[in-house]
C-alpha cells in the first residue's frame, strides 16, 4: 500500500472529524471541514450510511492511523509491540505513537504537521543527542536532547512553524527552547496527559477479533 498523497482535508471529512492534518489551518476558517463536514464524494451530505459495529471500529483505527501519518503494516506492528508489553494495550499502543521522531519534531513546534516533520527528518534536518537521525519513527527517550541543524534553523517552513504553532508547554512531557530550536523529552507521558480525540479500546478490539 502506498502512502496517501491525495487532499488530507478529505480525510478529515472521512472520518467526521479534524484530525490536524494541517496544523494551526484548522484553527481557521479555512478548514475545509468547517465548511463540508460531511463525507466526500459525489453524493455529498447523503453518501452517509448506516455505520455497523465493524465500520466503528475501523474508522476509529483508521482515524489514529491518518492522525499518526501510519500505513497499515506499521501501524499493525506497534499494536503487536503494544500487546506484548505489560499494562493497557491501548495506552501502550497511544504511546508508542507519542514517542515518535515525527511526532516530538511536530508537538515542539519545529514543523507545522507530523507530515512536514516526518520530511524535515528525512532530509537531515534533526539531531538527537547531537547525532543526525534521519528516520522519522525513531523511538525517542526520556532525556533526549532533539534540535534542529544550525544550518536549518532559517528555513521558512522551521521558522513559520515555531512562530505559528501552538504552544508546546501545555505537553508536560516537554521541554521546549523554541529561541534556541531544540527541546527535551523529560519522560514518558500517561495516556490521560495526551490530549488525542482517540478511543483507543475500540482499536484493540479491532485487532482481537
Amino acid at each position: 500500500m502506498a502512502r496517501y498523497t491525495g487532499s488530507v482535508c478529505k480525510l478529515c471529512r472521512r472520518e467526521g472529524g479534524k484530525l490536524m492534518l494541517k496544523g494551526a489551518r484548522c484553527m481557521t476558517s479555512k478548514c475545509a471541514f468547517e465548511r463540508r463536514s460531511y463525507v466526500p464524494g459525489q453524493h455529498g451530505p447523503t453518501s452517509r450510511k448506516k455505520t455497523t459495529d465493524y465500520g466503528i471500529h475501523l474508522r476509529e483505527k483508521q482515524k489514529a492511523r491518518r492522525i499518526y501519518g501510519i500505513l497499515e503494516k506499521q501501524f499493525r506492528k506497534y499494536f503487536e509491540i503494544a500487546d506484548r508489553k505489560s499494562g493497557v494495550t491501548g495506552d501502550n499502543l497511544i504511546l508508542l505513537l507519542e514517542r515518535r521522531l515525527d511526532n516530538v519534531v511536530y508537538r515542539m513546534g519545529f514543523a507545522p504537521t507530523r507530515n512536514a516533520a516526518r520530511q524535515i527528518i528525512r532530509h537531515g534536518h534533526i539531531r538527537v543527542n547531537g547525532v543526525k537521525v534521519n528516520i522519522p519513527s525513531f523511538l525517542v527517550k526520556p532525556t533526549n536532547m532533539i534540535e534542529v541543524k544550525d544550518t536549518s534553523r532559517s528555513m521558512d517552513l522551521i521558522q513559520d512553524s515555531v512562530q505559528n504553532s501552538l504552544d508546546a508547554s501545555r505537553y508536560e512531557w516537554l521541554s521546549v527552547d523554541r529561541n534556541n530550536f531544540k527541546g527535551e523529552f523529560l519522560y514518558i507521558p500517561k495516556r490521560e496527559q495526551v490530549e488525542i480525540n482517540i478511543n483507543e479500546n475500540l482499536i484493540v478490539e479491532f485487532y482481537s477479533k
